[in-house]
């Protein structure tokens, strides 16, 4: 709950930074007015941290650029088209934006760029009533036109104008709001929930790259789940990533079988519970996040209804993966997040065949192969993935996972598990059995790495010897 008096009291020290002090003086000397504005407002009004000062201002882009320079060590003017300049002013960087007053034509998202005179004008125009305070320096005077105060008080998200209209301005806005509400752990107004079920199909003129910036910073938060649920419940999420609307399998009377749906925002929850737990310094790990959520993607297309009331899903690690290097590829991501995704999904069933039976060391070392880079991220959604009532089942898999990342530890320590490679490199393959670089040496190298997986460190010596045999056996 909001405490105004202490809300006050840090905007006003806030204020008092040198960085928005020595702004505030120079607009002021150059006759200017000058305002801190949305986010910044928000999170001091709320108690939370304050990372990046965006301010707005009548100044035009030439007059803001010309005011900056005496009072900063760099500028940069890359959104001087959009009214925003750039700057790092003692050792912070700030944007400054002239008064904006856009219009949309509401197919192609591209506004029409027009400046403005009047600062509630621009807080109309903004997405969110919590994001559209400002505060003028070095004044100090609240400027809140839409009510943001009493909705930061409520916990309530809430455009500033009717819903339909913020939204036909920008779609994203809808996506917005999911990630807001995971932020700031508030609810969305029904009117707004409602708008963004009826609209959702207007994301379509919306770039896949900034859907999948939104995603992202949507599961950097520390409760996606919540934003995820409004996602699927308003049916936005099934225009960008239907898959996990998918995972709501229809259970009949006969078939019975985990909610699919609500297994996978479990699993999400307790991998980022886990990834906080083994990596608190470290910044939310995105595609551990996304393989935790699309994990099971594959389910809906290999479900089959067994006779006796069973249900299987053979093979669904294999088709989920592919599923979601897809879906990755069509929002733009990386390749390297793709792949580790991919990889994590085609993998996460691995382990439970150590949990049936201990494994050799020949497996453990195959796993931690297979793995490479990944095995971190492999143990924390493998563990997150056990999301069992049964009391004992669950301790069973969980000493069976503590046995495994401790045989890999051990044999780490003792074989370098991740760097595995054969003692013989492909160079002197061609030495010892006289051939030239081609297909044959691939094929002793890939029987050196499984000798190598097998039986541990054998030394060069025995290992040429083997090899030799081999090669004359084949």
């Amino acid at each position: 709950m909001l405490n105004m008096a202490e809300g006050v009291a840090r905007l006003g020290a806030l204020a008092e930074s040198p960085v928005i002090a020595t702004l505030a003086l120079a607009f002021a000397d150059a006759g200017f007015d000058l305002a801190l504005v949305g986010g910044p407002v928000r999170d001091a009004l709320l108690g939370r941290p304050v990372n990046d000062l965006d301010f707005t201002t009548d100044a035009r882009p030439d007059d803001i650029l010309r005011i900056v320079k005496p009072v900063s060590t760099a500028q940069w003017d890359i959104g001087r088209a959009f009214g925003t300049i750039g700057a790092r002013v003692r050792g912070e960087q700030v944007e400054i934006t002239t008064y904006r007053a856009d219009s949309y034509d509401g197919v192609t998202r591209k506004p029409t760029v027009e400046f403005g005179d009047m600062i509630e004008g621009d807080l109309v125009r903004r997405d969110f009533t919590v994001n559209a305070m400002a505060l003028r320096v070095p004044g100090r005077t609240l400027v809140d036109p839409t009510g943001g105060v009493e909705d930061l008080v409520r916990g309530v998200l809430r455009t500033p104008v009717d819903p339909a209209i913020s939204f036909g301005d920008d779609p994203l806005r809808m996506l917005r709001a999911a990630r807001f509400s995971s932020q700031l752990e508030f609810a969305v107004d029904p009117a707004t929930v409602a708008a963004i079920t009826e609209l959702r199909a207007s994301l379509g003129i919306v770039s896949p790259e900034r859907i999948q910036s939104e995603l992202v910073r949507l599961l950097q938060t520390r409760d996606p789940v919540r934003g995820i649920r409004l996602l699927v419940d308003t049916g936005l999420m099934q225009e960008f990533l239907p898959e996990v609307p998918a995972l709501k399998l229809e259970v009949d009377e006969h078939h019975h079988h985990k909610d699919v749906y609500e297994h996978s925002l479990t699993v999400l929850s307790q991998a980022i519970e886990l990834e906080r737990s083994r990596h608190p310094e470290s910044a939310p790990d995105v595609p551990l996040r996304i393989a935790a959520l699309l994990h099971d993607i594959g389910k809906p297309a290999t479900r089959r209804l067994e006779p006796g009331g069973g249900v299987t899903f053979h093979h669904h690690d294999v088709k989920g993966a592919r599923l979601a290097r897809k879906r990755l590829q069509a929002l733009r991501f990386d390749t390297d997040t793709t792949n580790s995704v991919a990889q994590l999904i085609e993998q996460h069933l691995r382990f439970f065949g150590y949990a049936e039976g201990a494994w050799t060391d020949s497996a453990v070392r195959r796993y931690v192969r297979d793995a490479g880079p990944e095995l971190e991220r492999l143990h924390i959604l493998t563990r997150a993935d056990v999301t069992t009532r049964n009391k004992r089942k669950a301790a069973r898999l969980a000493g069976a996972y503590d046995d495994i990342e401790r045989r890999i530890a051990e044999l780490s320590a003792q074989e370098e598990l991740d760097s595995i490679r054969p003692e013989i490199d492909g160079n002197r393959i061609q030495e010892i059995l006289g051939i030239a670089p081609g297909r044959e040496v691939g094929e002793a190298y890939r029987w050196l790495l499984d000798l190598r997986l097998d039986e541990g460190v054998i030394g060069a010596d025995e290992a040429e010897r083997r090899l030799r045999e081999w090669w004359r056996t084949r």
